[in-house]
């Protein structure tokens, strides 16, 4: 069950230069940044109410986000939401037709597991789905 939008990410060439308007325009707080290995990306969250924005920036010349950038450019690169049950969304969509990059969740941001959704699923969108680590 989808629960709300975690995030919206923005690919970045450089998440400081970019986080300057974020902070020092529009007033919001970038709430630390880190390096995810298992997607080759350095992010930051800037807090929106329950939502966040992401900055995404290539960590690696081998990052897939080196090309999303060359084609694209900078902007929006992904929608994320929070799911409840990560595995039980994966095969649920599977068995709905839906085109999956992850068939199996990996470690995301924050100790979080995530799975993307092809955007050939989902009228070009790519969406990520992210599983909260469990709070005790």
């Amino acid at each position: 069950m989808v629960k709300r939008i975690d995030h919206i990410a923005i690919a970045v060439h450089d998440i400081d230069e970019v986080a300057r308007f974020y902070t020092g325009i529009l007033k919001l707080d970038l709430s630390g940044v880190e390096v995810v290995t298992e997607q080759k990306a350095k992010v930051g969250f800037l807090k929106i109410g329950e939502s966040n924005i992401e900055l995404v920036q290539p960590a690696s010349d081998d990052s897939p986000l080196v090309k999303f950038l060359e084609t694209r450019g900078p902007g929006i690169h992904h929608i994320c939401l929070e799911v409840e049950d990560i595995e039980k969304e994966v095969e649920e969509l599977k068995k709905q037709g839906a085109r999956m990059i992850d068939e199996m969740p990996r470690p995301g941001a924050h100790n979080t597991r995530v799975a993307f959704i092809h955007p050939k699923s989902s009228g070009g969108v790519l969406i990520e789905l992210n599983q909260l680590p469990e709070r005790h």
